[in-house]
């Protein structure tokens, strides 16, 4: 068995792993290595932003995790998709960018999470972007992350979603990653040059000649190795060898949020019952590993168009070709984008201090993994409450990290997300019948014209709703009160030393979007954390809240 030896040992080269590499390595004193179970990802179906669909359902690049069977969503069981390949997720997500609110991260602190206010994650978010329109007191202007709007909303209809918004009551946004993130507006994306931006071409491609960082791919981390509460190092397979890696200093997980619990139950670190039934020798008893389970749930609604100027009509072999033959040779076109370009954030009622619903609008009629689409032309609004009280579970079956652990989400379980569903078809319906819409909708592919009482939307939801794929909250950060967190403020695993987590796990209540931007941005804070430099000045950049609520609470 071989022994080598570094300063931070990285595991998982996804969205929070690849912004620790280069952040971390930019020491040259340290040394660091990051390691990732997949493998490369040089592959047009990676690279170019409208094939999103093709990663996500290939298991050369996808862990392909299913849920148990969900007695909320009429006992389906519903798939996960977490990223296998360098860039980790971000190499097979959907590349929309959202921050969350600003309401999200003083919520963390109010969970326990010291100093992950918005006024302390602000300066961060900037720190990791480069926005296309430049930087301002909410905008980064020289971070490797580029965002931009992809194609401008050249197809008429993301404009008119957003004008129905206005035209329904709500308030246009131009930058809902700025000061306003509630109301109708573009929607943003991780793409560059027409290229997708993951975390492995934003953060570690220029930096990958660094003769501190070494990059292991294709090596499976099996455990963690722990003495006397230290973590020592990683026991890892590649090419069907066992091999040991020493740290001198940190072991960091950057796993994500199925990942990361799992290899901590299966090291021994997690619930006492759990590790004792899966055979597993327990080193340290914390109740919160896998606990706090959640994600976006969300459902399609579909309309048929009155008008042939959907993406439905560029599904045929000879269209995909012109458009993949356009983006290999300029970069550009309708292979350059991931097609969702306008989007809101909108209440649920009035009184709520922040969003609770979520649109992405998307100028074709097609299921999400592409695999389904109408015949003829549609389009369609992915929507979902923000904010879920659901709560599962993670736990493993054995003490193989090649056996998938179970994941329970309990969908749909809590009453206030039964009600929230309600509220999205009732409100989605008003905004898409605006005149706005109404000169291109031609009636509902689904859910229908009748569905229209409680129950009928309850039945509806438990049928169609999907993961948005925003896995969450399985080792939570928190206060050393709070007996289910994970981690402390710096990201620390309670109770054992030199070990760390630093991705989507540790979130303690999801944010009020997309994850990939908030995932980025806490590894550029625990960064600094973990090099104990100076942390960013915090931002005074005020966040709006909505006038009824303020009066409210007069």
């Amino acid at each position: 068995m071989e022994s080598k030896t570094y300063d931070y040992i990285i595991v998982g080269a996804g969205s929070a792993g690849c912004v620790l590499a280069n952040r971390l390595s930019a020491n040259p004193g340290v040394s660091v290595l990051l390691m990732e179970a997949g493998g490369s990802d040089r592959s047009i179906f990676i690279q170019m932003p409208s094939a999103l669909s093709y990663p996500m359902n290939m298991s050369r690049f996808n862990w392909e995790f299913l849920s148990n069977a969900e007695p909320g969503l009429n006992d389906r069981q519903i798939i996960c998709p977490r990223g296998k390949v360098l860039g980790g997720t971000s190499s097979i997500n959907g590349m929309v960018y959202v921050r969350g609110n600003a309401c999200d991260f003083d919520q963390w602190e109010t969970l326990g999470a010291k100093g992950w206010n918005y006024a302390s994650c602000l300066p961060y978010f900037k720190k990791a972007e480069t926005w296309f329109k430049g930087g301002d007191e909410y905008r980064g202007s020289d971070g490797p992350l580029a965002t931009n709007n992809g194609n401008d909303m050249q197809n008429p209809l993301y404009q008119a979603f957003i004008q129905a918004g206005v035209e329904a009551g709500y308030s246009y946004t131009a930058d809902y990653n700025g000061y306003q993130q509630e109301g109708f507006g573009p929607m943003h994306m991780t793409v560059k040059d027409g290229v997708r931006w993951s975390s492995y071409n934003a953060y570690i491609k220029p930096v990958r000649d660094r003769k501190n960082l070494t990059i292991i791919r294709n090596a499976t981390t099996h455990k963690i190795l722990i003495e006397d509460c230290v973590a020592k190092g990683v026991r890892y397979q590649v090419r069907k060898q066992s091999r040991d890696i020493k740290a001198n200093r940190e072991v960091i997980l950057c796993a994500g949020a199925v990942g990361s619990p799992h290899l901590l139950q299966v090291s021994g670190i997690g619930p006492q019952a759990v590790l004792k039934s899966a055979g597993v020798e327990l080193i340290h008893d914390l109740s919160g590993v896998g606990e706090n389970l959640h994600d976006h749930l969300e459902v399609f609604f579909q309309f048929r168009c009155k008008e042939p100027i959907t993406l439905n009509g560029e599904l045929g072999l000879w269209q995909k070709f012109l458009i993949g033959a356009r983006w290999l040779l300029t970069k550009k076109g309708l292979g350059a984008t991931n097609h969702f370009e306008s989007c809101a954030f909108i209440r649920s009622k009035a009184g709520i201090k922040w969003p609770d619903i979520q649109y992405h609008f998307l100028p074709a009629a097609i299921s999400y993994d592409g695999s389904s689409a109408f015949e003829g032309h549609g389009l369609q609004v992915h929507v979902g409450p923000n904010k879920p009280k659901s709560r599962g579970y993670l736990r493993i079956k054995s003490g193989e990290i090649s056996e998938k652990p179970e994941l329970q989400f309990n969908y749909n379980q809590h009453e206030d997300d039964r009600e929230a569903f309600r509220a999205c078809i009732r409100l989605t319906r008003e905004i898409l019948n605006q005149p706005a819409m109404a000169r291109y909708c031609d009636g509902e592919i689904q859910p229908g014209i009748n569905v229209i009482t409680d129950d009928e939307i309850d039945a509806w939801v438990r049928e169609k709703a999907e993961s948005a794929y925003h896995t969450t909250g399985t080792c939570k950060m928190g206060s050393v009160d709070d007996q289910m967190a994970v981690v402390d403020h710096q990201c620390r695993v309670r109770g054992i030393r030199n070990l760390r987590v630093v991705d989507s796990s540790i979130f303690p209540e999801i944010t009020n979007g997309n994850l990939n931007g908030p995932t980025i941005m806490v590894a550029e804070r625990a960064a600094d954390i973990i090099l104990g430099k100076e942390m960013l000045p915090l931002s005074d950049a005020p966040a709006f809240v909505h006038p009824d609520w303020e009066t409210s609470q007069r």
